[in-house]
């Protein structure tokens, strides 16, 4: 380094600090990378790139070089953040034209996924996690924080995989810090020093107080989670940051909704896009504000357990619901109110600017409005509300009587400051405004005490102001002027007066500016102190909203109040998928009920593809998670008892790059759920063994379904096309049977979409695959071969009956017999090669002791 210039020795002092970043460098109006950043940067933003020299000594060695106006670069850093990188901001700290050599640089704060304070960098509709994860002693504590919102939640469990990666995938975090001698736990773990999750502890009590340190120090790894979080905060923001709420949670507080559960039932994203329309939040979200949209997503994830906070909820929906007139107030009301609750934490960090100040001040006007009509409000909820909303006349009045009707967006630019608000601000402007007749009165008051009547004020830039004599009056000008020039016709003087007007003028604005910024920073300061107004007033608002949406909805969707109880029954007359409701096109959505209880808790479901057996059963879990969130459903009448955990284990899926098939994925979901699921469970399992062979797979299912009907006892919708196991019904215990009725015209079949009691008959495997397109050729070898093989199994001898035997199981040995005559009977005996024939017989030997068919 030495070697190099001071500027780019400099710069490699401060990219040393941060050697995970990329370095955003000042010089002058332009922010600069270099190096291995330069590379980085120009390929994510598509930047040309351009090279500098390294030092005299080194002139023939040139370093990569790009950068982005300092304007502008919030929609770079943007950028570069979604992509996962890291962004330090290293700024002139101090004027360069007071700077003696070298301009002072240091970093300001880092820009990380996790830490985005910027609105370009996020989601307004979404929640922008950070979170932090520390182990101690079997246990894992974990702080989840969306720093935008100042918002924080804290719980300690089992330090198992299962469990954090399900309260992870709750709170989806943009980033995950933990120690750096911790294993990673997620795709973004970042590793960060380990002396951060430990003591000492005294800080936390500076942040957060004596009672929330006192319920932390109870909570050791969730200590350590918290201490972690606050220095990584303090590490990339330069200053003491902290939350401004803690939330201390049990997990147990939620309906537990693992990865595949998430991603199945499409709660917030599509399958077919990954985008909102076509998910659950897609059809429930008609709310009016950022902090609500973020707060019904909040709510979706994270269903309640509490049927007293659950039915506080509906009833508040309920009264909305029935009064049209002041839910369309106010909604109108909270149309287009801007984010407060982000836009005051921007406020605590020096990160806002004048015209988002304003906008906070304009919406601080319409608070009082929203309060009022919620005053004769009878639920709770809405009580609570009421009484959670501050008007904030006092901030209102201040932003409102202190800024100019449209400030710019630099706070350093002036024309932030209303006229009247400051008297020396008001001078300052009239300097800058009003030069010329200040100038012209004093050239007419010189004239009056002179008698100079041709005596007038000029300016150039090498002397400044000055008042020009012609050559004829010279004996007139006073003693006190000081000439400066002496022209052919004239001569020019100053006076003591003229040069501090002069200064006056010239400095103005340079004044003006530097007052308004101030100001404004003394504004903020106030709104900042008043931080906990604001985000209790932005919390009460979120959830308004959220009951406005789900009024709404209820009331477009013609949705029913759900009865929450303790019964762990789940009762649902002509439900519907909600989704599948509002995007269908035609005719009208026909509707199915639903019946679980302990006594019956399973549902094995037949009938065909394209029925909408994965409706049915889609839209029950759906409808019992809408009911957890206080939502009302689409049905005629549902009673939902509280539910624990909600499976699904639904489609194909592999894992390539973790070395595992369809089926090991599959199978490794149905370990999970079998282990994790109770008797208050929901369980969605749709075609389980369908990814091996017809014995290993139908008797994997069967396996299945007893574990879940005898021991597990979860409500459960066992969809199969092993029409085998609809034989257990009436063998054991707490089984029924439903089909999706099917209507069969010649070739062709008609879906009545109707769920009935009973085993269907067939799958119609051939008939759907006509429906898909298949070549007509091939529709007509595979109705031959169908025809073969069932022709086979008829003329088979009977088999046994399905039989209990000793361990309490119910034989397959009389189903299997069947289907292995049926796949002798299909053999070709002309073109068999004697090997071929050896093959088939060790199989079907292999299969029938498997199934443990008589005499094998």
């Amino acid at each position: 380094m030495s070697n190099m210039t001071p500027m780019m020795r400099q710069y490699f002092e401060q990219k040393s600090k941060h050697p995970d970043c990329l370095l955003f460098f000042r010089l002058g109006d332009f922010y600069e990378m270099f190096g291995d950043d330069a590379l980085t940067a120009s390929k994510a933003l598509q930047l040309t790139l351009t090279t500098r020299d390294r030092g005299q000594e080194n002139a023939d060695l040139r370093i990569p070089m790009c950068g982005v106006p300092y304007h502008s670069a919030t929609g770079y850093i943007a950028k570069l953040i979604a992509l996962g990188h890291k962004v330090a901001v290293c700024e002139q700290m101090e004027d360069p034209a007071a700077a003696k050599g070298l301009v002072e640089r240091g970093v300001v704060r880092v820009i990380t996924p996790g830490t985005a304070l910027d609105s370009a960098m996020l989601d307004e509709t979404a929640s922008n996690y950070i979170a932090s994860v520390c182990s101690r002693n079997g246990v894992a504590g974990m702080c989840f924080t969306d720093v935008s919102t100042g918002v924080a939640h804290i719980t300690e469990l089992p330090d198992a995989a299962g469990r954090l990666t399900a309260e992870l995938g709750r709170f989806t975090p943009r980033e995950v810090i933990i120690p750096a001698d911790a294993p990673p736990i997620a795709d973004n773990s970042a590793k960060v020093d380990a002396a951060w999750f430990g003591p000492p502890y005294d800080s936390l009590e500076t942040l957060f107080g004596a009672r929330m340190a006192g319920l932390l120090s109870q909570m050791p790894a969730a200590r350590d989670a918290v201490s972690g979080l606050m220095r990584y905060l303090a590490d990339t923001q330069k200053r003491s940051a902290a939350p401004g709420l803690l939330v201390i949670y049990n997990d147990s507080e939620y309906v537990e909704l693992d990865a595949p559960a998430r991603r199945n039932l499409e709660l917030s994203a599509s399958l077919a896009d990954g985008g909102k329309r076509g998910s659950l939040l897609g059809v429930l979200d008609v709310t009016r504000t950022p902090m609500g949209a973020r707060l019904l997503r909040d709510d979706i994830e994270k269903p309640l357990r509490d049927p007293v906070r659950i039915d506080n909820r509906l009833s508040a929906t309920e009264h909305l619901l029935n009064d049209a007139i002041t839910r369309g107030e106010l909604r109108r009301a909270l149309k287009g109110l801007p984010d407060i609750e982000r836009m005051i934490t921007r406020v605590t960090y020096n990160q806002s600017n004048p015209r988002e100040v304003r906008a906070l001040g304009l919406a601080c006007a319409r608070l009082p409005d929203i309060r009022g009509r919620l005053a004769n409000a009878k639920p709770s909820v809405l009580q609570q509300l009421y009484e959670a909303i501050a008007p904030l006349t006092d901030l209102t009045a201040l932003v409102t009587g202190a800024l100019a009707d449209d400030p710019p967006v630099s706070a350093r630019e002036g024309g932030i400051i209303r006229d009247g608000y400051h008297p020396e601000a008001d001078r300052l402007r009239g300097l800058k405004n009003n030069s010329k007749s200040m100038l012209a009165g004093v050239e007419a008051a010189e004239r009056s005490k002179t008698g100079i009547k041709n005596l007038k004020i000029g300016y150039n830039r090498v002397f400044g102001y000055y008042i020009e004599v012609t050559k004829s009056n010279l004996s007139a000008v006073p003693g006190a002027y000081i000439r400066k020039q002496t022209l052919a016709g004239c001569e020019r003087y100053v006076t003591g007066e003229l040069k501090e007007l002069e200064t006056a003028i010239l400095s103005a604005q340079d004044s003006l500016n530097s007052l308004e910024y101030e100001l404004f920073t003394e504004i903020t300061e106030q709104l900042g102190r008043a931080v906990d107004r604001f985000r209790e007033t932005s919390r009460a608002i979120a959830r308004l909203d959220v009951i406005l949406s789900h009024a709404e909805t209820a009331s477009r969707n013609r949705y029913c109040r759900p009865v929450i109880d303790l019964s762990g029954r789940l009762e649902i007359t002509e439900g519907r998928h909600p989704v599948v409701e509002a995007v269908q096109s035609g005719g009208l959505f026909v509707p199915n009920d639903v019946s679980l209880d302990a006594q019956n808790p399973v549902i094995i479901l037949t009938g065909p593809n394209m029925a909408g057996k994965s409706t049915y059963m889609r839209q029950t879990a759906l409808i019992a998670l809408m009911a957890h969130i206080g939502s009302f459903v689409p049905a005629r009448s549902a009673r939902v008892g509280i539910l624990d955990k909600i499976f699904t284990r639904i489609g194909a899926q592999d894992d390539l790059a973790g070395g595992r098939s369809t089926f090991m994925v599959e199978m490794t979901e149905v370990a999970h759920i079998l282990k994790n699921a109770t008797k208050n469970s929901l369980l969605i399992l749709d075609e389980i063994g369908r990814g091996t062979s017809t014995f290993d797979g139908m008797a994997v299912a069967r396996a299945v379904l007893e574990r879940v009907a005898s021991r597990v006892k979860a409500k459960t919708l066992f969809a199969t096309h092993y029409h085998e196991l609809t034989a257990l019904e009436g063998k054991l215990g707490g089984v029924r049977n439903f089909n999706v009725s099917v209507k069969k015209r010649g070739k062709d079949i008609v879906f009545l979409r109707k769920i009935v009691p009973g085993g269907a008959d067939d799958s119609y495997g051939v008939e759907v695959a006509r429906l898909a397109g298949l070549p007509e050729s091939v529709i007509d070898r595979a109705s031959a071969i169908l025809e073969e093989l069932e022709s086979g199994a008829q003329t088979a001898p009977a088999p046994n009956p399905p039989s209990q035997d000793g361990g309490g199981q119910i034989s397959l040995g009389g189903m299997m017999g069947a289907e292995l005559l049926a796949e002798l009977a299909a053999v070709d005996m002309d073109t068999l090669t004697p090997l071929e024939a050896l093959q088939m017989l060790y199989k079907l030997k292999k299969e029938a002791m498997r199934g443990g068919m008589p005499g094998a």
